[in-house]
């Protein structure tokens, strides 16, 4: 693993098979080797820490996630998302994809954002949450949903994997389609620390599983507390993992260690 990373930047945390690293997503993502990463996940700030408030548990709180999450302008927040998406493309296999979750907060500059870096959305998926928050306003629909939207590069030579007889098999034998249902992440997966914007584990393993094999490199440039990488571990896969806040970087190396303590089983 560590003959894909250029340069002198040491990873946080490093084994046969995962990386982390704690730091700036833009200067890591160019140390990684050009087209070596199979498959992107990237679950970038939403950009909705605007001082709202939200439901959680029964209780009102704050939407604010953290500096992280805030932008001064549509055109800042445009701008990012061009910039690590563009870094992402350089690190992709010709044939590699790339899923990328969002809300209506982001998602549109994140569609425009792929197309003009050079990439072809395959699918637009909706995840509908069976149990979102309630709407506190009452001056608008309930949030329900989140957008996974998953890209190929436009070239003509570009052809991507997509494990298409696992889907149907997981579907009960039937095409799956584009919106996926099931509830928000279980306080289970919580164990060992939280993070706000953690995603359920089933999401990754089907993203993971639709679009990878064995042996494939996966890659998350907002890693968090590495849902992608604890997914990927399970199913055989390598994994890199970036993220800036320490706090979430040794949440994602307990998570993976255990995981490891749970193959040795």
């Amino acid at each position: 693993m560590r003959e894909l990373i250029k340069g002198r930047v040491s990873p946080y945390y490093c084994t046969e098979t995962e990386m982390l690293f704690l730091g700036d997503t833009f200067s890591v993502l160019k140390k990684i080797a050009p087209s070596s990463v199979d498959m992107v996940f990237a679950d970038p700030p939403y950009f909705l820490s605007n001082d709202g408030v939200t439901c959680h548990a029964g209780q009102m709180v704050s939407v604010n996630k953290g500096d992280w999450d805030k932008v001064s302008s549509v055109s800042e927040k445009h701008a990012f998302n061009r910039k690590w998406i563009r870094l992402c493309r350089n690190v992709l296999t010709p044939n590699g994809t790339i899923w990328i979750s969002g809300t209506l907060h982001n998602i549109y500059s994140i569609g425009m954002a792929l197309e003009q870096e050079g990439f072809k959305i395959i699918n637009n998926i909706t995840w509908q949450k069976t149990n979102p928050p309630p709407n506190l306003a009452c001056r608008c629909f309930t949030h329900s949903t989140e957008t996974v939207l998953w890209a190929q590069k436009d070239e003509k030579k570009s052809r991507h994997l997509f494990n298409y007889q696992l889907m149907k098999q997981q579907n009960g034998g039937k095409q799956m389609k584009d919106v996926w249902t099931g509830p928000l992440t279980s306080q289970k997966e919580k164990a060992f620390g939280k993070h706000p914007t953690q995603k359920p584990m089933y999401l990754l393993e089907r993203i993971i599983e639709a679009s990878t094999n064995p042996g494939d490199l996966v890659l998350d440039p907002f890693c968090g507390s590495s849902t992608t990488g604890v997914a990927a571990k399970m199913l055989g896969r390598r994994y890199i993992g970036i993220d800036n806040v320490e706090e979430y970087i040794e949440l994602s190396v307990r998570r993976l260690q255990q995981e490891v303590l749970h193959a040795e089983f």
